[in-house]
């Protein structure tokens, strides 16, 4: 299991917990450090079974400098979406644990975490 973490995120500090908590077996990957590739993105957005602009911070500056809330959200501009996310790994939400099962989730709520936890 791996989770996507930005150390200052109190929801990332809160899945730390959960999962220290449950003595899951997990190894930290700090994303804003060690940006996610397009393809790793492709992959993970595969096991989220989401698109790229379901995962995408809207709220951050930087989309509003980019003008996200308008880019088209379809399947042709998909690519677009993953490639500003490898670019810009501040617009990704976080954390986002990946478990060796294949499967993924946006850990944002206790619940989720705990979905992958035990």
């Amino acid at each position: 299991m791996e989770i996507w973490i930005n150390p200052a995120c109190s929801k990332c500090q809160s899945a730390l917990s959960l999962l220290d908590g449950e003595q899951a077996d997990y190894t930290v990957r700090r994303y804003l450090e060690d940006p996610p590739s397009t393809q790793e993105l492709e992959e993970v957005l595969r096991r989220l079974q989401l698109e790229p602009w379901d995962i995408t911070r809207l709220g951050e500056p930087v989309a509003a400098d980019l003008g996200l809330a308008e880019w088209p959200r379809t399947q042709a501009d998909r690519g677009r979406w993953i490639q500003t996310l490898a670019a810009y790994p501040i617009l990704i939400q976080r954390p986002i644990i990946t478990v060796d099962d294949e499967t993924a989730v946006v850990a944002r709520s206790r619940e989720a975490v705990l979905r992958v936890a035990r």
